[in-house]
């Protein structure tokens, strides 16, 4: 059973441990410290489905699919939890607000930052096991309304994936750090941007993307999660009539809108709040503002 508390928040990581005598009680149950020789994220979409049962794994944002951020462990509680102390912290190496939720597999936590970054730690130690840059163009500050947060990963066979600020989504080797594939999922002239974390779902990278406040249209888009081939796109708002609808309901949803909205891409950004429903085989998802139609801004 897990000891520890993992907080991320600006410019570092710490994690909190019982006493000594305790905390190797824990380690020895968990794995903790798992050398980064064989740390490869053994992650099996069966094992994403079956989450709760590995109370002691935070495998995926939210924690198993519900994303209900609940964690059923119980060795700290109301009764010990004043007993929480320093075992180790480490600074990112970007000065700037971060909301990356930590993913923690068989000993080596995996988390994001600011810019896109992605950093690895032995769990144990906080040791840096390998650092990742997307090298993400700074030129999109002039498209992000928001702040150039990431608010998270994903782990899969092997592979951590993430979505950059720029539109890419990238995989990495999580036992190596280096990039594995890239594919741009945005227009690049557009105001798109990615701050979301991606989902795992039956071998696919499913991922939305921010930009409604300027000139995005929304959609949520499925990835190939070994090629990063295009699987499927849904947009949640209707584009331009005259180049036609991808689907009856968008079509249906055209005939409420007024104005030329497709001008400024319509908004309906899907820019988080994913969940995969895999008792019906359902992907949940919430969307952002709608774009204002040109000539109606003030």
């Amino acid at each position: 059973m897990i000891r520890k508390v993992f907080l991320p928040y600006i410019a570092s990581i710490c994690l909190a441990a019982c006493s000594q005598s305790e905390n190797e009680t824990a380690q020895s149950d968990t794995g903790a410290g798992v050398s980064s020789a064989t740390a490869a994220v053994n992650v099996t979409y069966d094992r994403l489905l079956n989450a709760e049962n590995e109370p002691g794994q935070w495998m995926m944002k939210g924690g198993t699919y519900d994303e209900t951020y609940y964690s059923p462990l119980s060795e700290i509680n109301r009764d010990n939890v004043d007993q929480l102390e320093l075992a180790w912290f480490a600074d990112y190496d970007v000065n700037l607000s971060q909301q990356g939720t930590p993913l923690y597999v068989d000993g080596v936590i995996y988390v994001s930052t600011a810019w896109s970054m992605v950093n690895a730690f032995d769990a144990r130690t906080g040791e840096l096991l390998w650092h990742y840059d997307p090298q993400t163009d700074r030129e999109i500050v002039t498209k992000v309304c928001c702040g150039i947060v990431n608010r998270g990963i994903a782990a899969y066979e092997g592979k951590i994936y993430l979505g950059t600020l720029d539109g890419n989504i990238v995989a990495i080797n999580a036992q190596t750090g280096e990039e594995e594939w890239r594919k741009l999922t945005v227009d690049p002239d557009m105001s798109y941007t990615i701050t979301s974390a991606p989902r795992i779902i039956k071998g696919m990278v499913v991922i939305g993307n921010s930009g409604a406040e300027k000139s995005a249209r929304g959609y949520l888009g499925a990835y190939d999660a070994d090629t990063g081939e295009d699987l499927w796109r849904v947009y949640t708002v209707p584009g331009n009539p005259e180049l036609g609808f991808e689907t009856p309901q968008m079509e249906m949803a055209a005939a409420t809108w007024s104005g030329s909205w497709w001008e400024l891409g319509g908004g309906g950004t899907v820019w988080d709040s994913v969940v995969y429903d895999n008792v019906n085989d359902l992907i949940i998802f919430g969307t952002g503002n709608g774009t204002p139609p040109a000539g109606s801004r003030p």
